[in-house]
């Protein structure tokens, strides 16, 4: 049998009655078992927040609220001022979008189609950042961040301070570069020959054809920024200008459980809203493999 064609169980074995019966039990037992690891957590602060604070404490817990009551939602929009800390993350998360195309996107197709020198040792270079933890990047970024080198600028309490850093991303300029090696060279050189040079030829041509997986490196690149926590929180200490994920962190030790969860999930829904829309983009970009032309 052709390698290609290999799965875990052989078509030998499917066709037996047992084998498919033993297959679909396997599949549908873990397909139950990850929906209910991802699905639980979110109906449980979606349903906790419908529920007083005394019965969130009650032991053994309720599984369904006595009352379904979506007050707390907007008592919990107006107790911890989320409109304001919304703002905020909209515009770090909007910045962070734009930032990283107008870095990622060059980068990667300087890689892929311009061949400069050096350039695989360069991309190897950036992909060993991939081994290394978060967290021991943290110090010598935020050294970086208070004082900027060459310009000797703080941009602590600064979108900026997030900004910047997430354009360093090596696996978006990775997945655009694999993205752009699939374009065929002949038409970026019929393109040269009418005359394009290489910036024309990346807007008129290469982005127009990649616009799945620029909508990959859209949502990874707004999600990201829309749930980071570890650094926002070192950079934004002005209470004024925090995102959602750190203001709700900060609110916790003085705010009822229940207001606590329906914040969580307010914080929650635009993320969610947009994988669902753009579930079939994600998908797109991340299995295209080839261009037909």
């Amino acid at each position: 049998m052709d390698s290609s064609q290999r799965t875990l169980i052989s078509p030998w074995a499917l066709k037996k009655r047992r084998g498919r019966t033993l297959y679909w039990l396997v599949f549908t037992l873990v397909i139950a078992l990850f929906t209910l690891a991802f699905v639980v957590p979110l109906v449980w602060m979606l349903l906790g927040a419908m529920k007083t604070a005394p019965e969130l404490a009650r032991n053994p817990p309720t599984l369904l609220p006595e009352s379904f009551d979506a007050g707390a939602y907007v008592e919990a929009w107006q107790f911890m001022d989320l409109a304001r800390y919304f703002e905020n993350t909209v515009i770090i998360a909007a910045g962070a979008w734009l930032i990283q195309l107008a870095v990622q996107v060059p980068a990667a197709y300087a890689l892929s189609k311009l061949r400069p020198a050096l350039g695989n040792w360069i991309l190897a270079l950036m992909l060993a950042t991939l081994m290394l933890p978060t967290s021991a990047l943290l110090v010598p970024t935020y050294l970086a961040i208070t004082d900027v080198p060459l310009i000797d600028v703080n941009l602590v309490n600064s979108p900026a301070a997030i900004w910047l850093p997430a354009a360093a991303n090596a696996f978006n300029i990775y997945l655009l570069k694999r993205f752009f090696d699939q374009i065929p060279q002949d038409l970026l050189d019929a393109a040269r020959i009418d005359g394009a040079g290489s910036v024309t030829t990346m807007v008129r041509i290469v982005l127009p054809l990649s616009r799945p997986i620029l909508a990959v490196v859209s949502i990874f690149s707004i999600v990201a920024a829309w749930k980071d926590f570890i650094w926002p929180l070192l950079v934004l200490q002005d209470p004024e200008v925090q995102t959602l994920s750190v203001a709700l962190q900060r609110f916790e030790p003085d705010t009822p459980i229940n207001l606590m969860l329906a914040g969580l999930v307010i914080a929650s829904v635009p993320m969610v809203v947009a994988f669902l829309i753009f579930q079939r983009q994600i998908l797109a970009g991340l299995t295209a493999g080839s261009l037909k032309g």
